[in-house]
């Protein structure tokens, strides 16, 4: 059998009815002269997730894991699963549409020296999700961010950095930094730069990923020829913000707010120590760590 051009790995947990529009909407989209196949990871989901794909989606390669393994983990077990030249990792709370699949892989393999590719995102409300398109975030990118300057200046090349202000959203360009929520690329550059580190559980990741993209020597590229429609944080399994919270979403809440916190440790201490002084990289971890307690302690009291 010929391996199809585009192997697409979407990890679910618990987003039935989002998975469900997700993989309709690839289903309707134009797909590439070779075929695709499409690879679901489950993580343990509780919603029927698993059981709408053999009922709906019989042709859907279905990897069922009996604990949620995070989402790096899952994109692996995916990868190891795939056929495909190329690679499109792909959130489930995601909604492709009619081009969306063959423009931004027909680029990919025009242009050899890139080694990943990503689509402009909107949000549910139109506006463009703008941490997929991304700089990396060193201590003075996430000090202007966080500190609210980029937000002053969000033109600015030196205080938004962060979300790269100063590029132009309708125009294709490069980046340092695309989001796991749709990233495409070759498998051979994937296996070759070491596939998702799995010492990150959920965040992180993505950039980590990039980091070692770029590294490689290979491009990243923006490409907002075509678009999707991102339902943002769906994928992580949290429903949306109510006045009292069950005790399964406080302690989701709980986890992935750590989880996130630890990210940014792991991602700081892995490529970032040995490029500042000691002080700065004491300040940094520091300041994360305040961060992840007020983050975790919010929805303890919640």
């Amino acid at each position: 059998m010929e391996s199809p051009s585009l192997s697409v790995i979407i990890v679910s947990y618990n987003t039935k009815d989002l998975l469900f529009s997700c993989l309709t909407s690839i289903a309707k989209a134009v797909h590439p002269k070779n075929g695709l196949e499409i690879i679901v990871v489950d993580n343990a989901s509780k919603d029927g997730s698993g059981e709408l794909i053999a009922n709906e989606f019989p042709q859907v390669v279905l990897i069922k894991n009996n604990e949620n393994l995070g989402f790096a983990k899952a994109n692996n077990q995916g990868a190891k699963k795939a056929r495909g030249k190329y690679l499109l990792f792909l959130n489930s709370d995601t909604i492709v549409k009619r081009y969306s699949l063959v423009k931004p892989l027909k680029f990919l393999k025009n242009h050899p020296k890139v080694g990943a590719i990503t689509i402009k995102l909107n949000l549910a409300d139109g506006q463009v999700d703008l941490d997929n398109h991304r700089g990396f975030p060193t201590p003075w990118a996430s000090f202007c961010h966080f500190s609210g300057l980029s937000g002053l200046f969000p033109r600015s090349t030196f205080f938004n950095s962060y979300h790269l202000g100063q590029k132009k959203l309708n125009r294709i360009h490069s980046i340092p930094v695309a989001a796991g929520s749709f990233l495409m690329m070759p498998q051979k550059v994937f296996n070759a730069i070491g596939a998702w580190d799995e010492a990150y559980y959920f965040y992180g990741e993505d950039i980590d990923l990039c980091y070692r993209i770029n590294a490689a020597g290979y491009k990243i590229i923006y490409y907002p020829i075509v678009t999707a429609i991102h339902h943002k944080g769906a994928s992580s399994g949290i429903r949306k913000e109510s006045r009292s919270l069950s005790k399964a979403d406080k302690k989701t809440k709980i986890k992935v707010a750590e989880a996130s916190v630890e990210a940014m440790k792991i991602f700081y201490r892995k490529f970032y120590t040995q490029k500042y002084p000691k002080a700065v990289t004491w300040l940094i971890l520091s300041g994360i760590s305040i961060k992840g307690w007020f983050r975790v302690a919010k929805y303890k009291v919640t």
